[in-house]
């Protein structure tokens, strides 16, 4: 990259652009085994949280992990710290299946200032130009056609991409240009919520990766005005929804029993999978890695349970039976990512 600068340490951002109130300060980090703490302890499952304006990904995971007492977790997709929105957490066991939804779908509301381009692509930059708005709905339509499906999109400076170690954006507050690598993304859909100029509300539904900031100066720089990326909420991620997210001022509310309750079953990494279920005896051998016998057509990826009394008899999946994730291959079941026996207990006491 040929540059020596030394880079700052990443700072909130401020709401500028945003039509918010300054954004609540972000964690300092907690430490574990500090006296007068409690222990952290094992913990599995998902956690789905609605991450505050200015927050980074780690912040929340951060405090949510001490609210829990968690000895273990991971965030499942970076948020940049100037979108809010859904973020899964992912504790314990959870974290093994954590890439299922990193790769997943997303969905986010993101409005765009029509007529403005900023240093960069959004509310916190510097103004760089202004132009006049003369666009209908008509030529925003065509325009977001054009726009859907698989494109190439070059990273923003300013995201979260790591090069280095680094987030693009810690470069980018140094005055650093690196190289970066255009990527292919696929926009499945962009549905036209609200249109009052120059503000532009849009629902989008995307592969993981796809920058909205640079979707957004591309819809500008379509309709010959430019565009900037005022506001973005992520919605939707995989197979979860904001509509079961919980606020980290509501999280803090709540005693212990109620946060631990919060916490969505490992399994729902895997909504949508295939599932199947094994006699106890055969599912104790399939958790030492051993490949079954299936009767079962070949599939690419499936869950697997234990047969409990619960499931065996109410015809259903018992979640604190889920043994792991596997394929099925000529009549074969063969394990891929496996919870340990201690993790199976746990999740089924």
């Amino acid at each position: 990259m040929g540059h020596d600068l030394p880079l700052p340490s990443p700072q909130p951002s401020p709401a500028s652009g945003r039509g918010s109130a300054t954004p609540p300060s972000p964690p300092q980090g907690e430490r574990v085994g500090v006296r007068g703490r409690a222990p952290r302890r094992p913990l599995h499952g998902v956690l789905l949280i609605d991450k505050p304006l200015g927050w980074t990904s780690h912040d929340a995971l951060a405090k949510a992990k001490g609210l829990l007492r968690a000895a273990k977790g991971g965030h499942t997709g970076t948020l940049d710290p100037l979108a809010t929105g859904l973020l899964p957490l992912a504790f314990g066991a959870a974290t093994k299946f954590a890439q299922i939804n990193l790769d997943a779908n997303k969905r986010y509301r993101a409005t765009l200032r029509l007529g403005e381009r900023t240093s960069t692509g959004d509310g916190e930059g510097e103004v760089i130009e202004r132009r006049d708005v003369a666009c209908d709905a008509g030529d925003i339509a065509a325009v977001l056609a054009r726009l859907t499906g698989r494109i190439e999109q070059l990273p923003p400076m300013h995201s979260a991409l790591k090069l280095g170690g680094r987030a693009l954006y810690d470069y980018a507050r140094a005055g650093v240009e690196v190289e970066r690598t255009p990527r292919q993304v696929t926009i499945h859909r962009i549905d036209l919520v609200e249109w009052q100029s120059p503000q532009l509300v849009l629902d989008v539904h995307c592969s993981k990766g796809t920058y909205l900031r640079a979707l957004a100066e591309d819809i500008g720089a379509a309709l010959g005005c430019g565009a900037m990326l005022a506001a973005l909420r992520r919605t939707a991620s995989g197979p979860f929804d904001i509509a079961g997210a919980i606020t980290i001022d509501a999280l803090a509310a709540l005693d212990e029993p109620a946060r631990e309750a919060r916490l969505l079953g490992t399994d729902t990494l895997l909504a949508g999978w295939p599932a199947v279920r094994l006699p106890d005896d055969e599912a104790g051998r399939f958790l030492t890695g051993l490949r079954r016998r299936v009767a079962l057509a070949d599939a690419a990826a499936v869950r697997v349970y234990a047969t409990t009394p619960h499931s065996a008899h109410a015809g259903a999946f018992d979640p604190r039976a889920f043994l792991g994730s596997a394929h099925i291959l000529a009549g074969e079941l063969i394990a891929d990512r496996l919870l340990s026996p201690l993790e199976v207990q746990a999740a089924r006491a």
